[in-house]
């Protein structure tokens, strides 16, 4: 079994189905844009168990710390943009994470910008870790599944995927499970502590991880 340390430093991932475009920027050169992310929007169930939205302002710290970079396919052979690089621009508004980044002038680059013109790409998905989120659990006799809020999150790469990938879930339920423990403890550990924590803590609560900085690219 992982290490509390280790789980909580696991990289998910989200696909986003939403339309891509292609256009020029004032240099001429072909860009890619679009949002990568949504704001306060439900997802699907995922796992057959819970779902998930992203709280406004979840990405600001990783906008300002991170090299972010952009891949196809999240292959790292196949490199859209870097924001150190000055190739890939990314940007929270009111709607979501919006990204726009400069193609390169290779084949593959240049059949992407084909496939997302003819509509036969047309998703994004981002690579993260938590740092900072909500969960609800279910009610009884109402909302019979899990909501969980992502806070804040540690973005690694962005970019368009061909065929979304389902979410691997077994992160946020184990995410779950390692936190209701740790209330669980909490709320049966007596004296007055014990009693404050309990009375604070409901259906709804807070967990944050200390982010580590990506080393492997």
């Amino acid at each position: 079994m992982p290490k509390p340390n280790e789980e909580k430093n696991q990289i998910e991932r989200r696909e986003i189905p939403l339309q891509l475009e292609i256009r020029q920027n004032d240099t001429g050169k072909r860009v890619v844009r679009g949002y990568a992310a949504k704001f306060n929007a439900w997802s699907e169930t995922l796992g057959g168990w819970y779902r998930e939205k992203i709280q406004p302002g979840a990405f600001a710290n990783s906008l300002k710390a991170n090299d972010v970079r952009s891949f196809f396919n999240h292959d790292p052979n196949f490199v859209i943009g870097r924001m150190s690089a000055g190739t890939l621009s990314l940007l929270e508004d009111v709607e979501g994470l919006f990204m726009e980044a400069e193609l390169p002038d290779t084949q593959w680059a240049r059949d992407l910008a084909v496939s997302i013109e003819r509509g036969d790409i047309t998703g994004q998905s981002f690579q993260f870790r938590v740092v900072a989120q909500a969960w609800k659990e279910p009610d009884k006799g109402g909302n019979q599944i899990a909501e969980r809020t992502l806070i804040e999150v540690d973005l690694i790469e962005v970019g368009p995927v061909a065929v979304p990938a389902y979410p691997d879930t077994t992160v946020a339920l184990r995410s779950l499970e390692q936190y209701k423990a740790e209330r669980t403890a909490q709320e049966s550990g007596g004296g007055p502590d014990g009693e404050q924590s309990k009375g604070r803590l409901s259906n709804v609560w807070r967990t944050k991880v200390r982010c580590h900085e990506l080393n492997n690219f």
